[in-house]
């Protein structure tokens, strides 16, 4: 009997929250489309609220390749975020930790030719680097890890920028271009292998320049195993109960400062992931 109540309430909940959820979108598409008319109504439905629904589908095939291709770092960052706040973290730095991972992955891919998993793996440890930084402060220090990870946002930013720029003579910058060098053009075995439909007669659904990469497959993948380590695992029931109860925690005998840390430094290698999936997409 008492099985049946908690099965219930579970139920419950998980309907409540789906469609809380629904009613937020619901809610912000309204909000959107009230603002679309403030600031063009002649065609805030037709070239704008319509289009905005119909997403990479609105110049389908190539737009469905683009999303794609934007949705696994989006996918990654937001990771980033929730990850830390089922542990009672707000990683306000995923910003910062994303700028890090771009360059692991820039420079492994650029300077050193190296394929695009190793590439991958040092834009996570450089991001979860980042991460780590204001975990450490706030495990030892108790100061809030918003503070920190803020400040960490605009000093890596600003690092990265000299690093790669360097006055206009950094090896990794295009005077011509203004940007870095295309990876496609660099170092094509730093570029994470594409997928496609094809079509006959040579040709292929999404064309040749935005054909997606894997990196879809490989957020998909990680989504799934951070949700297993989180909800199945002895690890992301410390990590959950540090988040709930600091002081119950430590009182259990988990060591809550190395959670704190660890669970930034995953929310930082997950942004940085997420960055390394982008930028080594090839388009960039």
């Amino acid at each position: 009997m008492k099985n049946n109540k908690f099965s219930h309430r579970v139920l419950q909940s998980s309907i409540t929250s789906v469609l809380a959820a629904l009613l937020c979108i619901v809610i912000g598409m309204a909000v959107g489309f009230l603002v679309l008319l403030a600031i063009n109504p002649a065609h805030a439905w037709g070239d704008g609220f319509v289009r905005i629904l119909k997403g990479g589908f609105y110049d389908a095939p190539y737009g469905v390749g683009k999303m794609l291709a934007n949705a696994a770092p989006l996918v990654m960052t937001g990771l980033s975020v929730g990850f830390a706040f089922k542990t009672g973290l707000f990683n306000i730095g995923a910003a910062g930790q994303y700028t890090l991972g771009a360059y692991g992955a820039l420079y492994c891919a650029i300077m050193l030719k190296l394929p695009w998993f190793i590439c991958l793996l040092v834009a996570a440890i450089l991001g979860g680097i980042w991460g780590a930084i204001p975990g450490f402060f706030k495990a030892y220090f108790n100061i809030n890890e918003v503070i920190t990870s803020i400040m960490f946002n605009w000093i890596g930013l600003d690092a990265v920028n000299t690093l790669i720029y360097q006055g206009g003579t950094g090896v990794m910058y295009n005077t011509n271009t203004t940007k870095t060098y295309v990876l496609k053009q660099v170092s094509p075995g730093s570029v994470l292998p594409t997928f496609n439909i094809p079509t006959g007669e040579g040709k292929t659904y999404f064309g040749p320049m935005f054909a997606p990469t894997i990196g879809i497959f490989i957020a998909i993948a990680v989504a799934v195993l951070v949700w297993v380590v989180v909800n199945k695992t002895v690890f992301g029931y410390e990590l959950r109960a540090c988040g709930l109860n600091k002081n119950a925690a430590e009182y259990a005998g988990i060591a809550d400062k190395r959670n704190i840390v660890l669970s930034m430094t995953i929310a930082g290698a997950l942004a940085g992931l997420g960055a390394g999936l982008f930028y080594l997409s090839g388009s960039k």
